[in-house]
């Protein structure tokens, strides 16, 4: 019997199905930081567990604010409906903003679970009145602006704001960070936390401002992070907190409540997951990856291994 994990895909879950509306000028940057969080998914998970496609209003060729052309199917001509739709224009938004389009958008509503405005796309969705009494952010450059011309919508300063079927988010850096939380959502936190290790995603773990408020995200953040770098020789629990400047009962308790797993439970399995990516897609024998994640000897890791994913760790490279 195979148990689950709890960074693991439900096998029964279906495919979601993802569209990116694109308008002339949309950020190449926002595009890529939308869609390859759920591409990386799919490569952890070795199957698929989302899927996309690109229209427009009109169909045809949409070329990026950087010169990025990307081939789209017309609106009319792709139907589309699923899960998730993320309207992603950047400059010259409001001329896009045009009655076609806020009925496209009304229309949409009954045909995804959720409605994402990424950079300046909540804009658009406030003006098809999708967004009325609801909490919104933008591109930070039109927050001012969006505030005054939509005086019903709670306009806040946060990088992203998840609602049950409606999402937006204030740029590039911030799509991205939404994605993670749409994956955590869809999966588990610690799978979410995967996609995010692929990416470098807070591994510098530095603050260039030690005032600067941290909240239980950034030290979530901050503190993976910080076990990411130091995965052949673990810190103790004790000197992670003290690396982190935080009382280790306030990390353990940060780390229940985002987690369901204490520290070095979240620690192991950083190191575990790092093995099987070796495992995976490198030629290093068990006994050399047991050393470069943390174990003593290659018996040690395999029994931990086991334990997580419920196969031994030459099964894994040889299905992989």
């Amino acid at each position: 019997m195979q148990f689950l994990k709890k960074s693991d895909p439900q096998p029964s879950q279906q495919i979601r199905l993802i569209c990116v509306l694109l308008f002339e000028n949309f950020s190449n940057h926002c595009l890529a930081n939308a869609i390859e969080p759920f591409r990386a998914a799919n490569t952890i998970a070795r199957k698929p567990l989302y899927s996309w496609q690109h229209v427009s209003v009109a169909g045809g060729t949409v070329v990026s604010s950087s010169g990025l052309p990307v081939e789209t199917l017309s609106w009319a001509d792709a139907q589309p409906g699923g899960d998730y739709l993320f309207v992603m224009p950047s400059y010259g938004f409001k001329s896009y903003s045009t009655p076609k389009l806020h009925q496209i958008l009304r229309a949409a509503r009954k045909r995804f679970k959720l409605l994402g405005g990424l950079d300046t796309g909540g804009w658009m969705l406030a003006a098809a009145g999708l967004m009325d009494n609801r909490q919104a952010t933008i591109h930070w450059d039109e927050l001012s602006g969006f505030a005054e011309a939509f005086p019903e919508i709670d306009v806040v300063e946060d990088r992203y704001v998840l609602e049950d079927t409606v999402a937006t988010c204030g740029g590039a850096s911030t799509t991205f960070e939404l994605m993670l939380e749409i994956i955590k959502k869809d999966h588990s936190p610690l799978f979410s936390l995967e996609v995010a290790t692929l990416f470098m995603h807070g591994s510098s773990g530095e603050r260039s401002d030690l005032f600067q408020e941290r909240t239980a995200d950034r030290l979530m953040r901050e503190a993976t992070a910080l076990m990411r770098r130091n995965i052949e020789n673990p810190l103790t629990i004790p000197n992670v907190a003290e690396r982190l400047k935080v009382d280790q009962r306030l990390l353990e308790n940060r780390f229940n409540a985002e987690f369901g797993m204490t520290p070095k439970a979240i620690y192991k399995a950083i190191r575990l997951r790092e093995a099987r990516r070796l495992i995976r897609y490198t030629d290093l024998t068990i006994a050399e990856i047991a050393i470069r994640c943390g174990y003593q000897n290659a018996s040690a890791m395999t029994r931990a291994y086991r334990l997580e994913f419920d196969l031994i760790p030459r099964s894994d490279r040889l299905s992989g």
